[in-house]
This record gives structure tokens, C-alpha cells and sequence, in this order.
């Protein structure tokens, strides 16, 4: 069964259908999971990277620059800025806008290089 919204168009004064973008991409999300992020439980869906499961529970900055703590998130979203970088299953420094949210993952922000914390 499609879903459709049905909006106005203002223009025209008309009813227009128009699909969401979940429907443009044909895509087919399963259940929820539950993963850790700093000790807390938080939903996630399959496909998406831990950058997505991080912005969907409304934290847009967990990481720390080494030289002066400034905050960092997600910047470029495809992998070449380290921006974004975390600390996933006890493994820093992982780029959370390329690596897929599993279930169970223990998600960390970081500071600097991340190495420090792991003792």
C-alpha cells in the first residue's frame, strides 16, 4: 500500500499528491534497536550510521578538539572531515557518519584522540 500526503497547492487551488521521502527511496526500515550512547539507551533504526542515531536523539555535538575542547559533530557527513569522530565498542576514533548503527553498540563521545580514555 502507497502512502500518500495529500497538500494543498496554493497556486492552484488544488489537492496534489506528493510522497514522502522514506517512499521516494523505497525504503523498507525494520524494527528498532536499542544501542548506548555515554551509558544512556537510545532507539535506532536499521541503515542508519551512528551520525544519524546521535542526531535523532537531539545531540548534534560529541566530540572535543585536543587543543581547546571545541565542540564537533557531524560537518561534511561523508567521511573526509573527521569531524565526527567517536568511540564505538571501546574502538575511537570511528567516523560516525560512515559507521552503521548495530544493535547493542556502546556509542561514546571523545575528547582529542580518543585514546586517552580507553586507559
Amino acid at each position: 500500500m502507497k502512502k500518500v500526503r495529500q497538500v494543498k497547492d496554493v497556486q492552484q487551488g488544488q489537492q496534489v499528491q506528493r510522497t514522502t521521502p522514506l517512499e521516494l527511496a523505497r525504503a523498507r526500515p525494520g524494527p528498532a534497536f536499542t544501542v548506548t550512547v555515554d551509558g544512556d539507551e537510545t532507539d535506532a533504526l536499521p541503515g542508519q550510521t551512528v551520525a544519524a542515531v546521535l542526531w535523532s536523539a537531539g545531540i548534534t555535538s560529541w566530540r572535543g578538539t585536543r587543543g581547546s575542547g571545541a565542540p564537533r559533530g557531524i560537518f561534511c557527513g561523508i567521511g573526509v572531515c573527521f569531524d565526527c569522530l567517536v568511540t564505538v565498542n571501546d574502538h575511537p576514533n570511528q567516523r560516525a557518519c560512515l559507521v552503521p548503527a548495530a544493535p547493542g553498540d556502546a556509542i561514546r563521545t571523545q575528547e582529542g584522540t580518543g585514546h586517552d580514555e580507553l586507559g
